[in-house]
């Protein structure tokens, strides 16, 4: 089980990070960084941490999500098609949501909390999460 939602929370993980980057890249919205962004958190975010340290402190929180929903799925629930495309919005879902909390706690420039164009990149970048995270689990 450990096993297999860290393989699905890594290839979910990295599926909506390059589309995040991309998404900066191309329009300047700052969707990426705010994804990346650990300056809020005390002690963690004192220090200017290198690109790749930034990754594994997202893969740790796609790790999570992919071990919880192979979890959910093993053992709460019944693991059939309709109970993972539920499971892997839901998750989604709840991990899109953190942009208003990480947009209002980030001290480095991010999006703002209103800003329609960031919000819907973000949006469709946990979309593109939830199906990499169901079509990854088997």
């Amino acid at each position: 089980m450990l096993k297999k939602g860290i393989w699905i929370g890594t290839v979910s993980g990295f599926a909506l990070g390059i589309f995040l980057w991309l998404m900066e890249e191309v329009t300047g919205q700052r969707v990426y960084t705010l994804l990346m962004n650990v300056d809020f958190i005390p002690v963690i975010g004192d220090i200017e941490w290198p690109f790749f340290m930034e990754w594994l402190f997202h893969l740790i929180i796609s790790w999570g999500i992919g071990i919880v929903y192979v979890y959910l799925l093993k053992s709460k629930m019944r693991d059939d098609q309709g109970h993972r495309w539920s499971l892997a919005l839901t998750l989604s879902t709840l991990a899109a949501l953190t942009y208003f909390p990480l947009t209002e706690l980030a001290i480095k420039p991010t999006p703002d909390l209103d800003n329609l164009i960031a919000i819907t990149y973000w949006t469709i970048g946990h979309i593109i999460y939830s199906i990499v995270l169901k079509i990854s689990y088997k």
